[in-house]
């Protein structure tokens, strides 16, 4: 028990020694596990929404538009069908709100919810009987467009014909993705307040949902419906492209959070073990007068364990409940799940495992000290280094020759101070590049597929009057007509957005990566998601069915495609069949370099009195925006992990010349020679890091990105390298920076006497 009392009094009494340095150690683990927290659960909750409301709603998996409703009793009898869902009447109609148009399907709805896929009410209720100009409106959509519960829905029918609806409720869906990343938006209304906004049946589509017994396999029923259905499907989608709809985002960051934090943990297991050799080594008389008062080997390794490995858990404590309050927070308006007890045991366990094995191997070296009371304190002896060698040759003056002498004194602490600092300054690099690359989207959004700034709907006017004004405006650079259907893959199992923009004559100006732009009927540029969703390669020929009319299309090129999931096809309007090429559905306006798009946009609005619908292009990097207060924040948590391992190597340092600061003053060096000698040392392995990791940042931070775009479906050959001058400034800003902590112990060791300094 004595034993147990006097080890709690050496460890309280080190740690008081070494506070900035103890509290250094445990804020970078906390980091480094609030990244990892953070990361898994914005990963697990791209997921989760789906799920949480798949099995809330007890959803569809199977989705099947057809022209007119199909027989129920067939579709019931389809291997693996076990409950149908609808069908529904749905009418596409136009929310006019504030001056804004945003499409709408307006879905039939029974007062009694449905016992598949029934909308989840979150705000407001569902509808009643007397309802009759009541809708539901889902939730992603009502926020986007600013719809609250009580307010007006005026919506306008296909045939001119306006009706003033209003919103008695709110629901979340499994039926389909978030808005805007899903469209158009989706309302539920009366059957009968339905047929007064669209009394023709030839305006208007059915919706039915199939709930399955396996919806791993969807295949079965997917061929059974479209054999049953024929030529009546005008579209297909499953439960994989609602999940992935609702994922895109957070797993992006969720993916960037988690290369940061993994890199982060092997930083943070560097510092560790730095730390704690180091302190071994300053300790080693302590160390071996416990040992001369009956410690063993295991004591001394039990009690350094302890003391060091407590910092790490105390750290791995502070991370899960800072991890916990960040998660608490939303994102995107959407409520973020804690994380999962596997996922959590996971991290916590592993991030224990890592900070344990860190400290254990120093800690056992540390029990292998002689019990010799006066154990020596000079430092190894060994051969000159080849830097040292080369400061002689150049004839460097004394001071830098002696500390880059020093810098390489211990091989093995020096090794593991330049990689502790080079791995958090590659992924700070990294993450300039993720910046660089987000700035770059901004600039030039024509390299995303935005070179249209502005989408024109004719509204109200015939679509040549609608390119009439467009073109008569003078910021207006060129016109596009346009037009967006949806394409069966050839086995039809699955949906996809057909993109008509331009002619073969005039291509719209997309960003091709790979291969070259479309230049007659028939052929296409397809987005990565969609290459990989047909197995197809450039310079194939897939049969599709595009707009309900079979199509060959021969794929010449691979496009830069943020939408979707990069599952979209794009080919001239001409290559569609005249009932969807004409009129086109609306206009893609490239404006003049310079060109404020806002202000075009008032230009046409009034020169038409209104009639048009004008939107502006949204820029797929400003959803990512958050990004950037993640760099910044993971940016200080690996500035905390490179700060340690400098402290450590600015601790040994100082250990391992006590007495060679006494011989130096006796020599005749200034208090600023010998502080120089010691910055030098230690700046050293400062300047070798930082180039290193900058330079291993900078060669993969391109691949890397491009890889994540590959993988996403928006495609390689977006990612971009911070330039030169970044480079330059952060990797300056590193090494100046932590010469200026170096200096603070190096000065006041050399201001010390000569007697304090020796002893």
């Amino acid at each position: 028990m004595s034993t147990v009392r006097a080890s709690a009094r050496w460890i309280r009494a080190d740690l008081r020694a070494r506070r900035g340095q103890a509290i250094l150690t445990v804020l970078a683990v906390a980091g480094i596990v609030t990244a990892l927290i953070t990361s898994a659960t914005l990963l697990e909750d791209g997921t989760n929404p789906w799920r949480r409301l798949f099995a809330q709603t007890k959803g569809a998996h199977v989705w099947i538009h057809t022209e007119d409703a199909p027989a129920v009793a067939a579709l019931s009898r389809l291997p693996g069908v076990e409950q149908v869902a609808g069908p529904y009447r749905t009418a596409p109609v136009t929310l006019v709100l504030d001056g804004k148009k945003s499409p709408v399907a307006l879905r039939e709805a029974a007062v009694q919810p449905p016992r598949v896929a029934a909308p989840l009410v979150r705000e407001g209720r569902w509808l009643r009987p007397g309802d009759a100009g009541g809708v539901v409106v889902e939730r992603s959509f009502a926020q986007a467009v600013g719809l609250r519960v009580g307010g007006p829905f005026p919506v306008t029918a296909l045939s001119g014909a306006s009706h003033p609806l209003v919103v008695v409720g709110l629901a979340d869906s499994a039926d389909q993705g978030f808005y805007p990343e899903w469209t158009p938006g989706l309302a539920w209304t009366l059957p009968a307040t339905l047929a007064a906004i669209e009394p023709a049946q030839g305006r208007s589509e059915s919706v039915t949902g199939l709930r399955l017994s396996d919806g791993e396999d969807t295949l079965p029923a997917v061929h059974g419906a479209v054999t049953l259905l024929d030529e009546q499907v005008q579209r297909m989608s499953t439960w994989r492209e609602v999940r992935a709809s609702m994922e895109l985002d957070n797993r992006l960051l969720g993916l960037l959070l988690a290369l940061f934090g993994a890199a982060g943990l092997v930083a943070a297991a560097l510092a560790l073990a730095n730390a704690t050799g180091g302190r071994v080594l300053t300790q080693t008389r302590d160390i071996a007068t416990l040992k001369s008062l009956g410690y063993t080997r295991g004591q001394v390794f039990a009690v350094l364990v302890t003391e060091h490995g407590a910092l790490g858990l105390l750290g791995i404590a502070l991370g899960l409940a800072c991890g916990r309050l960040v998660t608490t927070f939303t994102l995107d308006g959407l409520p973020i799940l804690p994380l999962s007890p596997v996922p959590l045991l996971a991290i916590t366990g592993g991030t224990a495992a890592v900070v344990l094995v860190a400290v254990a191997l120093p800690a056992w070296r540390g029990g292998r000290t002689p019990p010799i009371p006066a154990a020596p304190a000079a430092p190894p002896r060994g051969r000159l280094s080849r830097l040292a060698r080369l400061a002689l040759l150049v004839r460097l003056p004394p001071a830098l020759v002696l500390g880059t002498r020093d810098a390489f004194t211990r091989r093995t602490p020096a090794v593991l101070s330049v990689v502790g600092l080079a791995v958090p300054m590659m992924m700070i690099t990294i993450g300039l590049g993720c910046w660089a690359t987000l700035d770059d989207f901004l600039r030039h959004p024509e390299r995303v597929g935005q070179a249209a700034a502005l989408t024109v709907h004719p509204g109200r006017l015939p679509a040549d009057e609608a390119a009439r004004l467009a073109r008569a405006d003078r910021d207006v650079a060129a016109v596009y007509p346009g037009a967006e259907v949806s394409a069966l893959e050839p086995e039809q199992t699955r949906s996809v957005l057909a993109r008509a923009l331009g002619t073969s004559a005039e291509p719209y100006p997309f960003s091709v990566a790979e291969g070259r732009m479309f230049a007659a009927r028939g052929e296409a540029v397809a987005g990565q998601g969609l290459l990989d969703l047909l197995g197809a390669e450039i310079g194939d020929r897939v049969r599709m069915t595009v707009g309900g009319t079979p199509l060959i299309v021969h794929i010449v090129g691979r496009v830069v495609e943020p939408e979707h999931d990069g599952e979209v096809l794009s080919l001239g309007i001409d290559s569609l069949a005249a009932k969807d090429a004409v009129p086109p559905q609306f206009y893609g306006l490239v404006l003049r370099q310079g060109a404020d798009p806002e202000a075009v946009r008032a230009r046409l609005l009034a020169a038409s009195g209104e009639a048009l619908e004008v939107r502006q292009a949204v820029n797929p990097a400003e959803r990512l925006a958050v990004i950037r207060v993640v760099i910044v924040a993971l940016t200080v948590v690996l500035a905390l992990l490179a700060l340690a391992n400098l402290l450590t190597a600015s601790a040994l340092g100082l250990r391992d010349h006590a007495l060679d600061l006494a011989v130096l003053k006796a020599m005749g060096l200034t208090p600023r020679q010998v502080a120089a000698t010691l910055v030098t040392g230690t700046g050293l392995l400062v300047v070798l890091g930082v180039t290193a990791g900058t330079a291993v940042g900078a060669s993969v931070v391109a691949g890397l990105i491009d890889l994540q775009g590959h993988t996403s479906g928006v495609g390689a050959g977006i990612g971009r390298t911070p330039s030169a001058l970044t480079l330059a400034t952060a990797a300056g800003t590193a090494i100046g920076a932590a010469l200026l902590v170096a200096v603070i112990p190096a000065r006041r060791a050399a201001r010390a006497q000569v007697p304090v300094t020796a002893r």
